[in-house]
């Protein structure tokens, strides 16, 4: 995450994250390189839909789509760039091989990524499909791709 910290402070953008089954993984990556309060605004660890609602998260998409859909993550993304003012904004949801007793749908093993891009009004997205019985390693493979993600659009 290095290069992107550095790429978002020469631009002067800033960046928050809302996250759910990576647990704020994604906001410790980004805030463990030297300069991120210089763009970091906000990370929000939204796991239950009760909390993704009063950050701003629509319940009807909840309820029409599932909380692991594309659309919810990115409102989630769109919610948390909007409420820090953010330039860009992270959304994740998804599963980490594990069954979600209160939500049924979407399965055990995808993980949904969203980055808004308030300027442009525009939706960067990925599914990952995780591979691994540990979260940790998992957490991995969704760092790459919203890595891989930022790195094309900045």
């Amino acid at each position: 995450m290095y290069e992107i910290v550095n790429k978002l402070i020469q631009l002067n953008k800033s960046i928050s994250t809302m996250e759910s089954c990576t647990g704020g993984y994604i906001a410790n990556a980004i805030t463990n390189v030297p300069g991120a309060s210089d763009i970091f605004m906000f990370g929000a660890v939204t796991y239950s839909n009760e909390y993704k609602v009063k950050m701003g998260v629509s319940s009807s998409l909840i309820d029409k789509y599932s909380v692991y859909s594309m659309e919810v993550a990115n409102d989630m993304s769109k919610t948390i760039s909007n409420y820090t003012n953010s330039d860009y904004g992270i959304g994740v949801t998804g599963k980490l091989n594990r069954v979600d007793k209160n939500n049924n749908s979407g399965e055990n093993n995808v993980v949904f990524i969203s980055i808004y891009d308030r300027i442009n009004n525009k939706f960067y997205t990925d599914i990952v499909t995780v591979l691994y019985d540990e979260r940790c390693k998992n957490k991995e493979m969704v760092l790459e791709s919203i890595k891989k993600i930022l790195e094309e659009i900045l």
